[in-house]
């Protein structure tokens, strides 16, 4: 076998078939004069033609047969669907490359057929063995008497010179003309169960399992195939599975502040579009009144039909690096309404029965006083999460299959019912708590848990929490929510997914017009990021099982009409009664990365300059909170950097006797080597060569020293 290939980067025309035949008979030449020289004959070598192709402005590419142009579209288009969900029949098409494989045929090894024999063979004679928890009578064939075409249904057992085979029962064996045996299921996999709807503890934990690794591989398609650093590197994004009524089922372990509040967003596309839902369907929200929680956060959700029937429902959500607003990066530190932090979407249908609706995207994408500044990467990334959503669909179909529907909608259930009973179990042990937490900006989160042990069942009241804020510290309920459930998710030391059962022992109860439950037109981009971290704080304080984490994102973004680029900034853990805090990391409701310093710079016209753990930031007690790090990083051109950051005044707190870990601080040294202090929240121009430190908070202690 011999492969060669060679890239080509032209669209996919009539002036392009000759090239690409040509490249194609050039490259025949050489692979097969491969062959030829290890001894294989003209008459031996076969030869496949492939044509790898892409839409523009994209990057991932499939492969189809060289052929007339035509066919190459249509066949890449299918292909295109197959893959990824959806097709863009407007997009014109690029050529990347041209591959042919050559293959040499020596003769050697080649297989007779067999002649055929009766399909219905008797068996040599029974055993006795156990089969489905009991002893049966179970026919033995002997694989010398076997002939293709036969058929034998499990459970049996075939027998050979060298080995045993067992057909069990819902399997069924075949032979082919060569005399290979071929075992194929005839039944679900819940027949091995004893197809039976109740909860089987080894059940439960397969389908735990299975339901999180369908968001993980959602995942895994999103980072392979999204082109923005934001989500390819930094993987802020998150991908789950709900129930028909937009219930939480299970998630991949990627953003906690996501994962809670996508549900909103789920029954948000469910109470506009219910009726209307059908296959090949894909919305898309950003509103943080209907569903979202800040506009950078993109969600796309798609509807899972199983047997014409609405079962299940995918999503994912991406914090897009740019969606306009009054700064780079649509994360404006100063932003007094929603309008001005980027454009909104409210049940856009993205997709509509498999075709991608991108110019009507466009329009919107460059519409309002603040349009995004880059409509194209936008889109690319946004391609990504509809790919994302259809491996969702895709896994999801292949468990119908599988176990059977009814198997599938049951364990639906169970996840959240056994989510549930672990919550319960933990909350016996709980105690009332209660706890003030004072933000930089004076604004204060109130929260109060009230424990019935007996029932297993909370009040967590947020009663006596600041008013909505003229800033943009205000976080949606859905946000709220989301700490609560991943606070108490936390506090379960079992392997579940995290999912809507987790909070249904919980009442909560947000004061509306408040903090934690604004009212539009109110700014909410710092809501999503900052009052989130505080939010989970506080109620690890009232709970008095663990002082502060650093209690913010710092979130950076920096930016121009080329560039624009979004990271948020490790720091600090708290402490808790029996472990020490943990260093330089992302805590709480952020799971992201930092991008690596290779990639930052080369896609950036930055530097980094320093990346280090800030030591001894950590608040000291018998166990120490977390250090912070330091970062500087040097601007090469002229930039408008951006920072949403907090705990610069007020300083994470420790707990039991535990000291608080020391405040950030945000500088910025300019060329000339003067430096300058800046406020947690602030947005300026930053000249070549100026650099921006900036130094993340520690964790709180626990205990007297």
């Amino acid at each position: 076998r011999s492969i060669r290939q060679q890239s080509l980067e032209l669209p996919l025309d009539a002036a392009a078939i000759q090239v690409i035949n040509d490249t194609a008979k050039t490259l025949t030449h050489s692979a097969g004069q491969e062959l030829e020289q290890q001894g294989l004959a003209p008459g031996q070598l076969g030869f496949s033609k492939r044509v790898r192709l892409r839409y523009a402005g994209t990057d991932s590419t499939l492969a189809v047969e060289l052929d007339s142009l035509e066919t190459m579209r249509e066949n890449f288009q299918l292909a295109q669907q197959q893959r990824f969900g959806f097709t863009s029949p407007n997009t014109p098409l690029v050529v990347a490359d041209v591959e042919v494989e050559a293959i040499g045929e020596t003769g050697a090894g080649v297989e007779h057929a067999m002649d055929a024999g009766d399909s219905t063979p008797q068996p040599a004679g029974l055993t006795r063995s156990w089969i489905d928890g009991q002893w049966q009578d179970t026919p033995v064939y002997r694989r010398e008497d076997l002939r293709p075409g036969i058929r034998i249904d499990g459970p049996a057992i075939i027998t050979e010179s060298h080995g045993t085979i067992v057909v069990e029962p819902g399997w069924q064996t075949g032979m082919n003309n060569y005399g290979h045996l071929v075992l194929e299921r005839q039944a679900p996999v819940s027949m091995a169960f004893g197809e039976t709807t109740s909860v089987d503890p080894m059940l439960l934990e397969v389908f735990n399992n299975l339901f999180m690794h369908i968001a993980e591989q959602m995942g895994v398609i999103l980072e392979n195939t999204a082109h923005s650093v934001n989500i390819k590197e930094r993987l802020d994004f998150s991908c789950a599975v709900f129930g028909p009524g937009g219930e939480l089922v299970a998630n991949a372990p990627h953003m906690p502040v996501h994962l809670g509040s996508m549900g909103e967003s789920v029954r948000a596309i469910i109470t506009a579009h219910g009726n209307t839902l059908k296959a090949g369907d894909v919305y898309m929200l950003n509103a943080p009144y209907n569903g979202g929680t800040h506009l950078p956060d993109i969600t796309l959700v798609s509807p899972v039909f199983v047997e014409e029937k609405l079962e299940f429902f995918v999503a994912s959500r991406g914090h897009h690096a740019d969606i306009g607003g009054i700064t780079p990066g649509s994360m404006p530190p100063h932003s007094r309404s929603v309008e001005e932090e980027g454009i909104l979407f409210d049940g856009f249908p993205l997709v509509t029965g498999g075709r991608f609706n991108e110019q009507q995207l466009r329009e919107c994408l460059a519409s309002g006083p603040y349009p995004a500044r880059n409509p194209d990467q936008n889109i690319a990334d946004l391609k990504a999460q509809v790919a994302a959503n259809q491996k969702g669909i895709s896994e999801l179909h292949k468990m119908c299959r599988q176990f059977g529907l009814e198997v599938v909608r049951a364990y639906v259930g169970h996840v959240q019912d056994n989510a549930e009973a672990a919550v319960r179990e933990v909350i016996g042990v709980l105690r009332d708590g209660q706890f003030r937490y004072e933000m930089d900006s004076g604004l204060v989160i109130q929260v109060s848990v009230r424990v019935d042990a007996e029932s297993g069942s909370a009040c967590v009241d947020f009663t006596g929490t600041s008013a909505q804020s003229p800033d943009n510290f205000n976080a949606p309920s859905a946000i709220c929510k989301a700490a609560v459930l991943y606070v108490f998710r936390c506090l379960v030391d079992r392997d579940i997914p995290m999912n809507a059962g987790c909070l249904k022992p919980i009442d909560i109860i947000i004061p509306p017009g408040s903090l934690l439950d604004p009212k539009t037109p109110a700014a909410v981009v710092a809501g999503n990021v900052e009052t989130s971290q505080c939010i989970t704080n506080a109620l690890f304080g009232a709970l008095g099982v663990m002082a502060a984490a650093q209690g913010t994102m710092n979130n950076l973004s920096f930016g121009n009409q080329r560039y624009q680029y979004y990271e948020t900034l490790c720091g600090g853990t708290g402490a808790g009664a029996t472990f020490h805090g943990t260093s330089a990391v992302h805590s709480h409701m952020t799971n992201s990365r930092l991008t690596d310093p290779e990639v930052l710079e080369l896609r950036f016209p930055v530097r980094l300059e320093n990346f280090c753990i800030r030591k001894n930031s950590g608040g000291p007690g018998h166990h120490r909170g977390g250090d912070g790090v330091t970062r500087e990083l040097r601007f090469l051109e002229p930039m408008q950097v951006s920072m949403l950051s907090g705990h610069r005044k007020v300083a994470p707190f420790g707990l039991q006797g535990g000291h608080a870990g020391k405040t950030g601080r945000n500088t910025r040294i300019r060329a000339s080597g003067e430096q300058e202090q800046l406020p947690g929240c602030t947005s300026m121009q930053f000249d070549a060569g100026d650099i921006l430190r900036i130094d993340t908070p520690g964790g709180g202690g626990f205990g007297k020293p």
